[in-house]
């Protein structure tokens, strides 16, 4: 028998060899752990960071934001000089810990949107930035598709594509593709007696039935909740709001006269008429002195409907004899300021104007009026084309007006009305016509209107009333236009990188 005799040695090395190959494996795992841990505490380090100029960024722009509230139309960081502009960005300890960068465009003429790109950089890591740009613009007073300070109808036959306003209240019998408001909670529609109706109110029958009911409608009167007309009122309606400030028009009007004089184009009166406008797609426009207006066509062709009569009062507004004076450029500022009775028509193509018409001081009975009877078109639809007509009193669409005609305007009536007058019908042939297209705003002091019904069918003016909107005129006017505010909102938000 065999002994075999225990080899301690050999046993020793076997041990020896296991707690290398362990050792060896837990020092790898412990490398890779604490690789990893690095990494993690790195990426969060960076993460912070990151988030860090992200917050430095931001707060670039509303630096700039808070910049501009104090002046409006400083664009170069009240510098005088061409950017970019750094600032040093500081803790709670006034430690630097940052800095922004600011690239600033300022708006197009007659727009107030100004772009602020900033660039926030932390002094911890050279290598990281956050770039944001930001959109941010004054609305103008061109919010609305209608704003009126008087009560408005909109009879059948109306669309409206944007939002409409009255510091007073709105009967709307056609559709509305857009928010309808008004001021007052409820009144007393002067079309019919009966009692109050809601500030924003119908006389269209329920949906499913046809036609206008033209007397009092208790469905559409306080005290119970206006009822669901999504057949008239596509987004609804809403009363009361706020107004909408129509008395700092006349401010704006005498700083376009003086801004008109210095650099843009100004006319005193013609000493006749008053002076027709003819826009040209060459950036000039044709200027007549206006001689004579044509005649009522018979004598029973009168203010049947006792419309004003005084100065920029009931007549046919059109345009019997005219002399030119001259051709000119459209002015660098894009400012056209004429002291006295205006006719516009033509088209443009990349230009932007304010067309201005009013006598200084203001009286009530010497106030001039604008008046459209031929088309007055853009070329561009994308807010490159912008015109503003404002009128002392009235913006008239005349007698002898074209029987399809389309304007394309912000027009402002700054105390009269945006309108046609009555034609009866020995006015024939042009007492009745077909149809109006505005593509822009309507701001009028007094009670709009294009067309006369009998409460069945139009009998003056045109049946069919487009009412477009352009949305462009909220941040981008044309020049000088009136503002609702001196603050600058926020339009769009991007983070870049």
């Amino acid at each position: 028998m065999r002994n075999y005799k225990y080899n301690s040695n050999l046993q020793k090395g076997a041990l020896t060899l296991q707690v290398l190959i362990f050792g060896a494996i837990a020092v790898i795992l412990l490398s890779g752990f604490l690789i990893w841990a690095d990494m993690i505490v790195k990426s969060i380090l960076r993460y912070s960071e990151r988030a860090l100029a992200f917050t430095v960024a931001e707060a670039g722009v509303e630096y700039y934001r808070w910049h501009l509230a104090h002046a409006p139309t400083d664009y170069q960081d009240g510098t005088g000089q061409p950017g970019p502009y750094t600032h040093d960005y500081f803790d709670k300890n006034n430690d630097k810990i940052g800095e922004f960068i600011l690239d600033i465009t300022e708006p197009l003429i007659g727009s107030t949107v100004v772009t602020v790109k900033s660039t926030g950089k932390v002094v911890s890591d050279a290598t990281i930035e956050k770039i944001v740009e930001v959109k941010m613009g004054i609305p103008s007073l061109a919010q609305y598709a209608v704003a009126a300070n008087a009560d408005i109808r909109f009879g059948d036959g109306t669309i409206v594509y944007g939002p409409i306003h009255s510091n007073s209240g709105v009967r709307f019998d056609g559709y509305a593709y857009n928010l309808i408001t008004s001021a007052v909670a409820d009144y007393d529609d002067p079309d019919h007696g009966g009692g109050n109706e809601f500030g924003v109110h119908t006389h269209r029958n329920a949906q499913g039935q046809s036609g206008v009911d033209n007397s009092y409608r208790p469905q559409e009167a306080p005290p119970p909740p206006a009822p669901d007309r999504s057949d008239v009122f596509s987004v609804g309606r809403e009363f009361p709001v706020p107004t909408v400030d129509f008395t700092g028009i006349t401010q704006d009007m005498s700083q376009i006269k003086t801004d008109a004089q210095t650099n843009g184009f100004y006319r005193a009166s013609s000493t006749v008429l008053g002076y027709e406008m003819i826009l040209k797609t060459d950036d000039t426009f044709d200027l007549y002195r206006i001689n004579s207006l044509v005649a009522s066509p018979s004598s029973q062709c009168t203010n049947s409907q006792n419309q004003a009569s005084n100065q920029g009062g009931w007549g046919t507004w059109t345009i019997n004899s005219k002399t030119l004076l001259s051709n000119y450029p459209f002015p660098a500022n894009g400012l056209i300021f004429l002291e006295d009775d205006i006719w516009v028509s033509g088209q443009i193509n990349n230009a932007r104007l304010t067309i201005a018409s009013a006598r200084f001081p203001d009286n009530p009975s010497t106030r001039s009026s604008i008046t459209l009877n031929d088309n007055l078109l853009y070329t561009n639809y994308d807010g490159l084309d912008a015109i503003a007509l404002m009128a002392q009193k009235h913006i008239n669409v005349g007698w002898q007006s074209q029987n399809i005609i389309r304007i394309d305007a912000a027009l402002v009536a700054q105390n009269g009305r945006i309108g046609r007058y009555y034609y009866n019908a020995f006015c024939s042939p042009y007492y009745l016509r077909d149809t109006i297209t505005t593509y822009g705003s309507l701001i009028s002091s007094q009670r709009y209107g294009f067309s006369y019904t009998n409460g069945t069918q139009t009998t003056s003016g045109y049946p069919t009333r487009n009412l477009i909107y352009d949305s462009n005129l909220l941040y981008s006017p044309p020049p000088s236009f009136p503002l609702t505010t001196d603050a600058y909102e926020i339009i769009s938000w991007e983070e870049i990188k």
